[in-house]
């Protein structure tokens, strides 16, 4: 997720459709979300951490890069990225992946009942760029590798079972991964401008060393039915993923991925749009997009990570833009929920909740420093809608 200033299409193809999906409890939409008042209210002031949050909300560091995690022995890694929150007995675990070249990997904090730090611990070393990944049902993080030809490789969040490095998920530039279990897939977003989207179908549902690696097949219209093509050879050896199947529906530097209910939302920052997929329809539309901003100044741009709450509440991060988190609600309102200040140089990363929804996690991966060792994770708290 290295910041980039791409170039518009100043042409959208296609009509903006509605979301899709149950979790949007069946409204329909119009257009993609538009600005308006946020369920939260306005953001005050920065906090002693520099977080402008809404009303009844706080904010706290959790860890800093190159520092030890209060009460561990464990340094925090560098460049914090992609993460995920899971359930541990009355507490939890948040992983974060570590983008830097060559010893990247990802690490994790765990927390008690009462949100205190009881641990933290390395669950992944020496890979490559590790950006963003996804959380799988049967509780392991899939870290992606987001360099050409890169890897998923499949962890344990607590730290017990080695890393298993899953090849068949294909390579290449990976960004964020999704579990559908519904159809037993894997969505897998691409970050280059002409990207692909694609979905893994292990052969057996829980186990990801064997499977099929499929891509999404359609026009260049921004809304209407698409299918799916196997890729003939995932490895990328010769040609491209991306480049194999004619037809393939590009996607200009897919991000975040996010899947709930029956629907895949997944983000492409060269165009800062939020996608929706409808996985029983096989249908795809637009939930957000800055250019379709009817009135005012967009709210969300630079767009990237996305996690979403049982409310059916989307929240997206910023890489860019004001440096915000925006939340985007079954409404099709799209507002500010959180801002950091005086972090011009970095962007936000890692958006997680708790498994009860009341502690958001995220990270700024640069910090105020603007370098990839002054990363700063936070943990928000309040009343959130759940």
């Amino acid at each position: 997720m290295e910041r980039r200033n791409l170039l518009r299409a100043a042409v959208l193809g296609g009509t903006a459709a509605a979301f899709g999906g149950t979790l949007w409890r069946g409204a329909a939409y119009a257009a993609p979300a538009q600005p308006g008042a946020g369920p939260y209210g306005a953001l005050g002031a920065a906090d002693a951490n520099g977080i402008r949050l809404p009303s009844g909300f706080t904010s706290r560091v959790i860890a800093r890069s190159r520092q030890k995690v209060s009460g561990t022995n464990y340094t925090w890694h560098d460049a914090p990225d992609g993460g995920a929150c899971y359930a541990d007995g009355s507490g939890w675990i948040y992983v974060s992946n570590s983008e830097i070249s060559s010893t990247g990997g990802a690490g994790a904090v765990k927390f008690n009942s009462s949100g205190t730090i009881t641990g933290a611990y390395r669950i992944l070393s020496n890979t490559n760029v590790n950006c963003a990944g996804g959380k799988t049902p049967w509780n392991t993080w899939l870290s992606c590798e987001e360099v050409d030809r890169g890897y998923v490789y499949e962890t344990d969040p607590w730290g017990v079972k080695a890393a298993v490095r899953r090849d068949a998920m294909g390579r290449f530039k990976h960004e964020a991964a999704a579990c559908d279990p519904q159809r037993g897939v894997i969505y897998l977003t691409e970050d280059v401008s002409d990207g692909a989207f694609y979905r893994f179908r292990p052969t057996t549902w829980g186990d990801l060393s064997s499977g099929t690696l499929e891509v999404m097949v359609g026009s260049s219209a921004t809304s209407g039915s698409v299918t799916w093509a196997r890729v003939p050879d995932p490895t990328g050896a010769s040609t491209a993923t991306r480049n194999q199947v004619s037809g393939t529906k590009r996607f200009n530097g897919g991000e975040g991925c996010y899947y709930a209910n029956g629907t895949c939302w997944f983000t492409t920052k060269g165009d800062n749009r939020v996608w929706a997929y409808d996985a029983a329809a096989q249908t795809i539309s637009l939930a957000y997009d800055d250019s379709l901003v009817t009135s005012g100044t967009a709210p969300l741009t630079g767009v990237d990570n996305v996690t979403g709450t049982a409310s059916g509440d989307l929240y997206v991060a910023e890489d860019g833009g004001n440096l915000e988190i925006c939340v985007i609600t079954p409404q099709g309102v799209v507002a500010p929920f959180l801002r950091v200040e005086g972090q011009s140089a970095s962007e936000i990363t890692g958006p997680a909740f708790s498994p009860d929804g009341r502690r958001l996690y995220f990270s700024s991966q640069r910090g105020t420093s603007g370098s990839s060792s002054g990363g700063i994770t936070y943990e928000v708290t309040g009343p959130f809608r759940t």
